[in-house]
């Protein structure tokens, strides 16, 4: 219940919609039920053969319907005889049978707009949730499970809240003026037609047991299913060189089959509820039928049910069993809702390990250096750095080399506060990254990776991206000092040409080189380099390295580079391995030591020859 109301205060301002579809469902239910009311008189209008005499008007009033209104239909006869009664009462069921109906178009109306409502709320939430994350989060968690949540499980949810909700509303009130007909009709038929809803509902209950389990499985595997998908489409050609279409395709179909498997078990849980509940309905029917003709056959000048108070009496209960039903119907749908909900809710309340202190303070510019000082770093399974001390000044260019796994990624992501230092600091000006505000740190720093990232976009959207406010002019300058200008108004569109999906439309270089454009557009005054020329072939790397050059031009630069052409020119090498710094200096320097640096160098050189 208590994930229910959590998921229910996405419907907020729910009285927006709560109250006028409460209005429209109460007079549908009125309009509804007075339909089937006026069966009575109808048949007593067709059938009478006591002629036109006037019957005393019921002393409950409106507490007895079927009395008050075969009272009226008799008023019409005796005023304007049968065949004019009959016509008023044909229209007063027409009138109503459309009233009822208007009514409930609106309160579907009222529902939809509620339902979308909350769709866009909850979505937004969940969205704004992942994007809040820490970096670190989503090391450990697949992707296709984070997007399984905030489409296919927020969908789920949104439709089960907003069903249930309309069987909350709707279907008690037409339940309860249903079973009021039926007690100011027959009291004695009725208690002992009422059986049935206990019976239905301990039956539907045993039924529906398991599914808020079976749900939960399922959303899993949908995940499952939605990560394999997208390393299927993302690694594509890789599958194909490597010959493994085959595996990848057996991978997907088991989990497929999974999935399907379990859909099925749910289903026939699902299903089962409306037979179940209609069998018991059309088998209580033939009861009432039974005992009720009994009635009338034993005490034919009985009062209390005639014939036309009885035939109107079954088309009622007859139609008992609907909002029973849908309300037993609804317990299986919020159990698959509950489900997804505590899924969606996870992700919702996952709080980031990185946020801004509360004394978070705005750093407007860069003005001296950036100092680590004595910093530790550790993953759960190893530690990555040991003790680092580095003073980066403004304006200088330090490159980080080493062997893999030596800690440089890990050191660069320190600096944007990507990870937080578990021990030390990472001071700029002096400041700690922990007390500035992480949109004031992360405006600082521009980033190139080893791995372009760019979106389904124009060339032109892509290189100002973070800059909403850029102009074409500013662009294209940004292009050019990237070296970008000239592929680039060789497309088809200029700089208006989509690139789609992750750049897929270029080559490795000319994407290297939009992302640097990018770089260049935004204006930091520091810029973190990782590996951006090591996927290059020699042209385009020559062509990305002078892009790098002018880029990094009176910019304080940290380098994560393997390539001489990279580093040689920074102002300050410091070699990596195993978590510490063990050598630290220029180029020049660094050779004439003959440590690991020249080691490094050295097959390089022996490689590209």
């Amino acid at each position: 219940m208590k994930t229910y109301l959590r998921l229910l205060s996405f419907a907020q301002p729910i009285a927006k919609f709560a109250i006028p579809y409460l209005v429209c469902i109460v007079l549908g239910v009125v309009f509804n039920t007075l339909n089937l009311a006026l069966l009575a008189p109808l048949l007593s209008t067709l059938f009478s053969n006591q002629g036109a005499v006037a019957l005393p008007r019921p002393t409950d009033g409106w507490l007895d319907p079927t009395g008050m209104l075969n009272y009226y239909a008799q008023e019409a006869n005796l005023t304007f005889g049968p065949l004019g009664a009959l016509q008023i009462v044909c229209a007063v069921i027409v009138v109503s049978v459309l009233l009822s109906n208007i009514f409930k178009y609106l309160s579907q109306r009222i529902m939809e707009n509620l339902r979308i409502h909350t769709l866009l709320n909850l979505r937004k939430k969940v969205f704004d949730s992942v994007m809040n994350l820490h970096v670190g989060y989503f090391s450990n968690q697949r992707k296709g499970d984070i997007i399984s949540k905030i489409a296919s499980d927020v969908q789920v949810v949104q439709f089960s809240v907003t069903s249930t909700l309309q069987v909350v509303f709707k279907e008690p009130l037409q339940l309860i003026a249903y079973v009021f007909m039926l007690f100011a009709t027959s009291a004695r038929l009725t208690f002992f037609a009422i059986l049935v809803i206990p019976v239905s509902a301990f039956l539907i209950s045993k039924i529906v047991k398991r599914l808020k389990e079976q749900a939960t499985l399922a959303q899993h595997y949908f995940g499952l299913m939605i990560s394999y998908l997208d390393e299927a489409l993302t690694g594509i050609k890789i599958i194909k060189a490597f010959n493994a279409t085959d595996d990848i395709k057996e991978k997907f179909h088991k989990e497929n089959i999974r999935y399907s498997d379990l859909g099925r078990k749910m289903a026939k849980r699902q299903q089962l509820g409306s037979p179940v509940s209609e069998f018991l309905g059309v088998t209580m029917v033939a009861i009432i039928v039974l005992y009720g003709g009994s009635l009338i056959l034993n005490n034919p000048s009985g009062t209390e049910l005639t014939v036309a108070k009885f035939v109107a009496y079954i088309g009622i209960f007859s139609q008992v069993m609907r909002p029973a039903k849908a309300l037993t119907d609804s317990f299986s749908t919020i159990h698959a809702g509950i489900a997804a909900g505590e899924r969606v809710l996870e992700l919702i309340d996952e709080k980031p390990e990185i946020e801004d202190a509360p004394n978070a303070i705005e750093m407007k510019d860069f003005k001296e250096s950036i100092r680590l000082e004595n910093v530790s770093f550790s993953y759960p399974s190893r530690p990555v750095l040991k003790s680092i001390n580095v003073t980066i000044p403004k304006g200088k260019t330090v490159a980080l080399v080493g062997p893999s796994g030596g800690g440089k990624s890990t050191l660069m992501d320190l600096l944007p506060r990507f990870i937080d230092t578990q021990e030390g600091q990472v001071l700029i000006d002096g400041v700690d990254v922990r007390q500035i505000k992480q949109e004031s740190l992360w405006s600082m720093f521009g980033l190139v990776n080893q791995e372009s990232m760019l979106f389904n976009d124009t060339i032109f959207h892509n290189i100002a991206f973070g800059s909403p406010n850029a102009t074409i002019e500013q662009v294209e300058a940004a292009a050019r000092i990237a070296n970008a200008h000239e592929f680039i108004m060789e497309t088809e569109e200029g700089y208006y040409s989509n690139i789609g999906d992750r750049g897929m439309k270029l080559s490795g270089g000319q994407k290297q080189r939009i992302c640097i454009a990018r770089a260049v557009l935004k204006n930091p005054p520091i810029m973190l380099l990782d590996e951006a020329t090591s996927a290059l072939d020699t042209e385009s790397e020559k062509l990305v390295q002078e892009a790098l050059n002018n880029l990094m031009k009176n910019r304080t630069s940290l380098v994560i580079a393997h390539r001489l052409s990279t580093i040689q020119n920074a102002d300050t090498i410091l070699v990596l391995e195993e978590g510490k710094i063990i050598e630290q200096g220029n180029h020049a320097e660094l050779i004439a030591r003959e440590g690991l640096y020249k080691r490094l160098i050295d097959m390089q050189t022996f490689s590209e020859a």
